[in-house]
């Protein structure tokens, strides 16, 4: 090699060519794998900022819920003047309570009858009285309208605006569901407006001598539409005489047309559909100023009875309560044909509570 240097140049340069190329391989590998690692920490950067909204709609949401849950609920006007304190021997949920036979007058329970509170949706009962006792055209079809939507509670409603239904389909819906659009429209439409409405509903009351009794509108979605419980079974009684309302506020379901939909309704009583029970007239109604409210006629142990229940604490309540109700009167003796009233209380909250 001595004796050739050329020879001994043109080892070095192609040993050094060949250390250079396992050099840049090595540097490509290290680049690529620095690559991937940093590719790497980028996706699982991007993840962690995808779930961390995720995680604080999450706690949001859970915090929201946690929220909701400890609001206390509005209390009822029955509720503010502690006629929930009341006592009675079947320890009703509903603070005001009245049972009479319908035949013979005989009060049978009482508890803070006289009181005058807000009746909701009971309301619906004197707007069919109106409607019925009119003999308007059934068949005449009406719109809902802007004016029908609730603007007093915002409640909902499956009648859309626009949509069109006959006067009856609108008075049973308003009977035995409690459509509150129904039950406007009854009232918007009726000749001479829905003044003149509100004006027959007060007069047929006073005509009935529903002393305590007040209407501002048809649905009973105001506060301002106020009864008590001897004015409301006076009604009951009353509006159990017209067949039409017998027969709309007890019906289980019913179906309408409205445009190209077929839209289901069932009652909101489900005692309607309870085999041990007889009804011949009912309503409900709930707003949070009025409690849970039913008013009812039926046939328990042969004895035709009217029922009223105001103010109830809960949902289920109402018809918890009737249930007692009936439960007693079956068991009870009779005495000369008539069952022993049971209880009778009355608070000293008998005037209305504004």
């Amino acid at each position: 090699m001595k004796n050739n240097p050329v020879g001994f140049l043109a080892i070095v340069f192609f040993s050094a060519l060949l250390l250079l190329s396992h050099s840049v391989t090595f540097a490509l590998q290290q680049s690529s794998a620095t690559k991937q690692e940093v590719k790497k920490k980028a996706a699982a950067k991007q993840q962690v900022a995808k779930k961390k909204p995720i995680a604080k709609r999450a706690i949001a949401q859970k915090n929201a819920r946690a929220k909701v849950a400890f609001v206390p609920l509005k209390p009822s006007f029955g509720q503010l003047a502690g006629l929930h304190n009341a006592p009675d021997p079947l320890d009703l949920k509903s603070s005001v309570a009245f049972v009479v036979d319908q035949d013979t007058k005989e009060v049978l329970f009482k508890k803070n009858e006289s009181a005058v509170l807000p009746i909701a949706s009971i309301t619906k009962l004197m707007t069919g009285v109106v409607v019925s006792e009119a003999k308007l055209a059934m068949d005449e079809s009406i719109t809902i309208t802007q004016a029908d939507v609730d603007t007093e509670k915002g409640s909902t409603s499956r009648l859309s605006v626009g949509s069109e239904l006959s006067r009856g389909e609108l008075l049973h819906l308003a009977l035995m569901a409690s459509e509150n659009r129904a039950a406007h429209a009854l009232g918007r439409t009726f000749p001479g407006g829905l003044p003149v409405f509100v004006s027959l509903m007060n007069e047929k009351a006073r005509a009935l001598g529903m002393t305590s009794t007040r209407y501002v509108e048809p649905t009973g979605l105001s506060s301002s539409n106020q009864s008590s419980a001897r004015d409301l079974a006076t009604l009951v009684g009353y509006a159990h005489g017209d067949s039409t309302l017998r027969e709309l506020s007890t019906s289980t379901g019913y179906e309408v047309a409205v445009g190209r939909r077929t839209l289901q309704y069932n009652n909101t009583n489900r005692l309607v559909k309870n085999p041990a029970w007889d009804i011949g007239l009912q309503k409900t109604g709930y707003i949070s100023e009025a409690g849970q409210c039913l008013v009812m006629q039926a046939s328990v142990a042969g004895r035709k009875l009217i029922m009223v229940f105001l103010d109830s604490a809960g949902k289920l309540s109402r018809v918890a309560d009737a249930e007692r109700v009936r439960r007693w009167v079956e068991s009870i003796p009779a005495q000369h044909g008539k069952a022993v009233p049971l209880a009778s209380y009355s608070s000293s909250q008998a005037t209305a509570i504004q």
